[in-house]
């Protein structure tokens, strides 16, 4: 039986099959990839989305903290600085009647001018209240609370002394014992060991620390505490061995033995 082939037509060879099998074949990490920047592109059409929603939201929160900002910064250009200012300015007389007095000239009275103002200026008393949130009107807490323990008013001082916050190491120290003082004068030895103790333990240095452990020993002591006591006296001898306090240590161990 005769055969007939259409005219042009080439019956392609098994090679050139197979070939074009292969082209045809997507390569596996290909394929995950391209699904990864479909998941991206989904995410981020889903963020525009979100942005598109939420746009006035945005713009408000933006423009809250750059109002905020603009705010803090005149506040403290305009109205925070110059308060500072003016307090130092104000208890600059109060602070020269309070070292008057500490140098035991006319004491008592000079304290309280130190405390009611004088010349003009404000005390003590009315910095710290007019002044609050300031640098000068936190340390006219400590001058009034030191003014009131000189001067025979403990618990006038231990409610100035107790506003008083400073990351000053002596002054801080200072601050807590002073405390431990009033409460000491008022006859309330616990909560005066108390404070003692807080100074001792505010910040270890040579000056305040020994100072604060001997009262806060000769209290426990005084307690009963002789245990507790020997601690803060052992404190001293082993680490403060050169202070003043370190002088009568040993005997003031032997008593609480």
């Amino acid at each position: 039986m005769a055969t007939y082939s259409k005219r042009g037509y080439k019956a392609p060879k098994e090679k050139e099959v197979k070939d074009t099998v292969e082209e045809v074949q997507v390569d596996e990490k290909d394929s995950a990839t391209a699904g990864v920047f479909s998941k991206l592109d989904e995410t981020a059409s889903k963020t525009e989305d979100w942005v598109a929603r939420n746009q006035k939201i945005i713009i408000g929160l933006v423009a809250g903290v750059a109002i905020f900002t603009v705010g803090y910064l005149a506040y403290q250009k305009f109205i925070a600085t110059p308060k500072q200012d003016e307090a130092a300015n104000e208890m600059f007389v109060a602070q020269q009647n309070f070292q008057k007095a500490t140098d035991g000239v006319a004491s008592d009275s000079l304290y309280k001018l130190s405390l009611n103002g004088s010349e003009g200026k404000f005390g003590f008393i009315k910095i710290a209240d007019e002044y609050s949130g300031t640098d000068a009107g936190n340390l006219a807490n400590y001058y009034a609370g030191m003014a009131y323990l000189n001067t025979g008013k403990y618990a006038e001082a231990i409610d100035f002394l107790s506003k008083f916050n400073s990351e000053d190491i002596v002054l801080n120290a200072m601050a807590k014992g002073a405390i431990g003082d009033a409460y000491s004068q008022q006859k309330k030895p616990k909560e005066a060991l108390e404070n003692y103790v807080k100074a001792a333990e505010a910040n270890k240095n040579d000056f305040t620390t020994p100072r604060f452990l001997l009262k806060a020993g000769k209290t426990a002591l005084a307690l009963g505490n002789k245990e507790e006591a020997i601690k803060y006296f052992t404190d001293i001898k082993d680490n403060y061995d050169a202070s003043p306090e370190a002088a009568s240590i040993d005997v003031l161990i032997g008593l609480a033995q």
